[in-house]
């Protein structure tokens, strides 16, 4: 039964698996059946969530078999160990893939609505050192040890591993580059729409909603302090915020890189319940005087109820209309 730190590993990885998925989905259909732009950033991510379920798996299998537990726990389980550690080794080896894919999914998403060299060149950047120092900790992970699979069967084979602060320094290195990197991503929106020309109010939402990839930077400085645990003899119990943290940072910074994409289906859902209410209460809709003016014979008020001697020259869909409204909102949530 599992229980304890295995028990809480299993429980925030499930909720924050769900959330990413959700995120995930909801892109996927804004960009195949709404906005009809489906572009690499978009596959790319759907690649991320790929390498994200199975950092999960490998995650609930370690924690099954005893991730988050002490040393003595495995002496009435010791096959358990050569999983648990298993585990531990190929979850890293997802999670350092899944966390440069989205994150170099996230940049091609910002790339697709700048049109400042400076910006487009800054997001080049970025996303590069991030790839290099990620490919950096995925080798060194794998072959930390000689042979590879002496990092689980360390105590019935013979072997060596790499002194442990090599690899807490790569660690060091790569959450630095990482958090530099989703902070970068985070803020650089804010100067990308700074002279749009779009009400203020606007220009803050956009702003928040593509600058949610600062969410998973900040899972990853929380993990810092933690990092000096790769080393403790307790391995498997002292690692467990490592392992909770890093779950968090792939799976928020996944869910916040598509939900930035989905603006085009809450404008939807929000149009159409609003139509809905008008119909339902008033059956009338009252055309605003810009779009009345733009068509011949004047303005009024459309019923579908009223008689012909009240109906305006111009009937025009309501849904229409809030289209009309914002012809430019469409092009940023592609």
């Amino acid at each position: 039964m599992v229980q304890g730190r295995s028990e809480a590993i299993i429980i925030v990885t499930a909720a924050v698996l769900a959330l990413s998925t959700l995120a995930v989905s909801l892109r996927c259909y804004t960009r195949l059946y709404i906005v009809r732009a489906f572009g690499w950033d978009d596959k790319t991510m759907l690649t991320a969530i790929a390498l994200n379920i199975a950092f999960c798996i490998c995650t609930f299998v370690g924690a099954t078999y005893g991730i988050g537990q002490k040393n003595a726990w495995f002496l009435e389980r010791p096959n358990n160990l050569h999983i648990a550690l298993f585990s531990w080794w190929l979850g890293q080896i997802f999670y350092i893939l899944t966390c440069v894919v989205a994150k170099t999914s996230i940049a091609l998403t910002l790339l697709r609505i700048t049109v400042v060299r400076t910006h487009a060149i800054i997001l080049y950047i970025a996303t590069t050192f991030n790839i290099i120092v990620g490919l950096l900790f995925f080798f060194f992970t794998i072959f930390q040890c000689k042979p590879i699979d002496f990092f689980w069967h360390r105590m019935t084979e013979h072997g060596s591993c790499l002194d442990p602060d090599i690899l807490i320094g790569i660690a060091y290195l790569y959450t630095v580059v990482a958090a530099v990197n989703d902070f970068t991503i985070g803020l650089l929106p804010i100067f990308m729409i700074w002279n749009l020309q779009m009400r203020p109010r606007t220009k803050f939402s956009l702003a928040v909603i593509l600058g949610l990839g600062m969410v998973a930077g900040a899972a990853v400085i929380i993990r810092i302090p933690f990092l000096p645990n790769y080393k403790d003899k307790e391995f498997l119990y002292a690692t467990w915020q490592i392992s909770i943290w890093s779950n968090v940072e792939a799976n928020l910074g996944i869910a916040a890189g598509s939900m930035s994409t989905i603006r085009p289906l809450i404008r939807k859902l929000h149009s159409t319940s609003f139509i809905a209410r008008i119909r339902q209460r008033t059956g009338t809709f009252q055309l605003p005087s810009r779009i009345r003016k733009s068509h011949r014979g004047g303005g009024g008020v459309y019923s579908p109820t009223s008689n012909n001697m009240y109906r305006s020259p111009t009937t025009v869909p309501a849904d229409q209309v809030l289209e009309q409204q914002n012809p430019s909102e469409e092009s940023l949530g592609r």
